[in-house]
């Protein structure tokens, strides 16, 4: 006997149970939770640090570096980038998911603190760092700009009918 015998002989049944199976799913995948954007909290830091007046490439050779190599040290670092520009360097760390963020902000303190013989003198003050969390940035910035309309008629115009529009996407 095979399996497929007793659904063979009895075709009705076999219609039934088909259908009865497609609406159990149709109603099954209705109560499914969905979320576009699951909320994910990364624990990242970010260390900025200035020189006032300093070129980049200075910055990134005399501080970027010096804390690059301070902050690699810290354990469960998954991603290190670092940004530096006229004055001013940051660098952010991204830490594993299951890492706490107080103890890893203790970890990016201390390893401050080490790096603090090794960054130039002239430095006005240590360098500071904050928790951040990267899936609150936004991911739309819109400016609208008018000849005819006031700035209040621009905003109306924008929280009315563009926000609605793309709430809708």
């Amino acid at each position: 006997m095979n399996l497929s015998a007793p659904f063979i002989d009895r075709p009705v049944a076999t219609t039934l149970l088909t259908i009865g199976l497609a609406l159990a799913g149709a109603a099954a995948f209705r109560l499914l939770p969905v979320s576009p954007l699951p909320q994910v909290d990364f624990p990242t830091i970010s260390v900025q640090a200035s020189l006032p007046g300093a070129s980049p490439e200075t910055m990134a050779a005399t501080v970027a570096t010096p804390l690059e190599r301070s902050l690699g040290r810290i354990a469960g670092v998954t991603e290190m980038t670092s940004n530096s520009s006229l004055g001013s360097t940051r660098v952010t760390l991204q830490f594993e998911l299951n890492r706490d963020i107080d103890g890893a902000a203790r970890d990016v303190q201390a390893a401050l603190n080490a790096a603090r013989s090794l960054l130039p003198t002239g430095l006005p003050s240590n360098p500071t760092y904050r928790k951040v969390n990267p899936a609150d940035a936004p991911i739309m910035i819109l400016a609208l700009t008018s000849d005819t309309m006031t700035q209040g008629q621009m905003y109306d115009a924008g929280s009315t009918i563009i926000a609605q529009k793309l709430s809708q996407l």
